[in-house]
């Protein structure tokens, strides 16, 4: 049987559709894809960098709420919208995971929800 569990926190911006922020299910962490907004909602669009660096914000706060870290990350997904970001966002990146880094995709997408460039999901082991 498997069990899930709800991760919620105010710490990161709430579910604004039939989604959890988080679920923790059979050692795992999953977050759901953390767009560069503030807790209250307020989008970060100046630049790619600090939207990337909110978005990775808001991962870290679920991955918290669900008793895990940064460090527990075992498999990361970016969605761009203008892969010229890459270098960018890399740069952030690599400020928030220690080695061994996390397996990573980073996918170009036409269009993210609300007009954003970029959003982050993640998956933590806490086995």
């Amino acid at each position: 049987m498997t069990l899930k569990e709800t991760i919620r926190t105010d710490a990161a911006p709430p579910a604004v559709g039939p989604y959890s922020q988080g679920i923790r299910s059979n050692g795992f962490i999953f977050t759901s894809g953390q767009l560069p907004a503030t807790p209250t909602g307020e989008l970060v669009t100046d630049d790619i960098a600090a939207a990337a660096r909110r978005s990775l914000e808001n991962v870290k706060a679920v991955l918290e709420a669900g008793g895990a870290t940064m460090e527990d990350v075992v498999k990361v997904t970016i969605y761009l919208t203008d892969m010229a970001d890459f270098a960018a966002v890399n740069e952030v990146y690599k400020t928030f995971f220690p080695a061994p880094e996390p397996a990573r995709s980073c996918i170009a997408v036409a269009a993210l929800p609300l007009g954003v460039a970029v959003e982050i999901e993640a998956v933590a082991s806490k086995r």
